[in-house]
């Protein structure tokens, strides 16, 4: 071990603290959003506004997004995302290892990404590109066989270890467990922009993102270039508002989780 740099068992500890604490740090740094105004459309930030029609799709979100259930929703995301960054703590160590040893760069890669209300926040990944070739806007989403993606990196998103670090966007209130996936603001779907394709699109922006959602949970994820598949992304989106409580979150989370001990389905 000597040879990666820990030379002792405390060392290792400092290391691993350290980079709990930098990771921490970075989704704590938001950009200055003195210029946004609220969602494209227009969309309000409350629930209650969020029940007019926009586009041609009307949204009447849960009762149960008031309440009891959010607060165990909050809770939840809390307890989950706290003790899974202790108990992946090691895995993280050896991923950014490995990152660092295959390419030059940064561990992390750190995007601005669309948040409740439309609110921009630093979103986590560990970094599956080379640095030289990441795309720091998203609008050059990533394809089956992407040459830009290291081997480190195809592993990474094979499994989905590359969200992972987005644990820390839970634990700090920007993202949750489950809610629509975050996009990059100006997100392309069927080659063109997602609000021209889908006119409700800002009715998702409802509620909080999530580090898994409805619409992945029934296998929509990926790139965003079907057309179709996309507006189905929306509609299970705004489907999950609707029809929220918390059991239907464990259910998100437990259908994930079998997916993902199945093999993955990342790209």
């Amino acid at each position: 071990m000597s040879s990666l740099g820990f030379q002792n068992e405390s060392q290792s500890s400092a290391s691993t603290i350290d980079f709990a604490r930098s990771m921490t740090r970075l989704a704590a740094n938001q950009n200055e959003l003195a210029d946004w105004t609220g969602p494209a459309n227009g969309t309000s930030n409350t629930l209650s506004a969020a029940a007019s029609r926009v586009g041609t799709r009307e949204l009447n979100p849960s009762i149960h997004l008031f309440g009891w259930q959010a607060m165990a929703k909050r809770s939840f995301d809390i307890l989950v995302s706290g003790l899974a960054i202790i108990a992946l703590m090691p895995l993280f160590v050896l991923v950014a290892l490995a990152i660092r040893l295959e390419s030059q760069g940064p561990i992390l890669f750190v995007q601005q990404r669309e948040g409740k209300g439309g609110s921009l926040f630093r979103a986590l990944k560990f970094r599956s590109m080379r640095q030289a070739e990441c795309d720091i806007t998203g609008v050059q989403q990533t394809i089956l066989g992407d040459s830009r993606i290291t081997k480190v990196g195809a592993f990474l998103r094979r499994t989905s270890i590359d969200e992972l670090p987005q644990l820390f966007n839970v634990l700090r209130g920007d993202m949750s467990l489950v809610g629509p996936r975050p996009h990059v603001r100006n997100m392309l779907a069927g080659g063109r922009d997602y609000r021209a394709l889908v006119p409700y699109y800002d009715l998702r922006l409802t509620v909080a993102p999530g580090l898994t959602g409805w619409a992945q949970a029934n296998g929509l994820r990926g790139p965003t270039t079907n057309a179709d598949l996309a507006r189905q992304r929306v509609d299970y989106d705004l489907d999950y508002i609707e029809r929220f409580s918390f059991w239907l979150d464990l259910k998100i989370v437990w259908l994930t989780v079998k997916r993902e001990l199945a093999g993955g389905s990342g790209h």
